[in-house]
């Protein structure tokens, strides 16, 4: 079982890497990796009080999986985003990766997800918003792109008070 310490930081080179996609012989890990997805994630919440999505390889699992919990449970496996919306917002993004520091970012407001879910069946998911920017803060995770590679300029560090 995965720990909060588990929790890759900055400057790790495994963070900077492309996750391979989940395989369907892989389909009886994800419990696992799920369980393990959650249980950091509350551990987070408890310490640093945030904490909404977590990213496969941020513990160190190379696999293209993002875990929501915003009040319900979400696995996505093999995730895709679409129709990007022109329209973009600016906001302080955190991550479990820099928990005391804030990185200023520019996203998009609005996307479709396209996803295998927990039953392997595709699945859909337009977001906006909050929403929006987390599933693209997640979807970065798996493309080893961390919100400090899309700061908007050098002045868009804060540490958290």
């Amino acid at each position: 079982m995965k720990k909060l310490e588990d929790i890759l930081l900055l400057g790790n080179p495994l963070l900077y890497e492309v996750s391979e996609p989940v395989l369907e012989s892989e389909r009886d890990l994800l419990p696992g990796w799920k369980a393990d997805l959650h249980g950091v994630m509350e551990e987070v919440r408890a310490k640093y009080h945030f904490g909404r999505g977590i990213a496969a390889p941020q513990l160190g699992i190379m696999k293209r999986v993002i875990y929501i919990n915003t009040g319900k449970p979400l696995l996505i496996i093999n995730p895709e985003l679409h129709d990007l919306g022109d329209e973009m917002m600016e906001l302080w993004d955190d991550c479990m990766c820099l928990p005391n520091l804030l990185v200023k970012v520019r996203r998009n407001r609005s996307l479709t997800l396209r996803y295998l879910d927990e039953r392997w069946e595709n699945s859909e998911w337009h977001v906006t918003d909050d929403l929006a920017e987390l599933v693209q803060h997640e979807y970065d995770h798996l493309n080893g792109v961390l919100c400090t590679m899309r700061a908007i300029d050098g002045k868009s560090f804060r540490w958290k008070t």
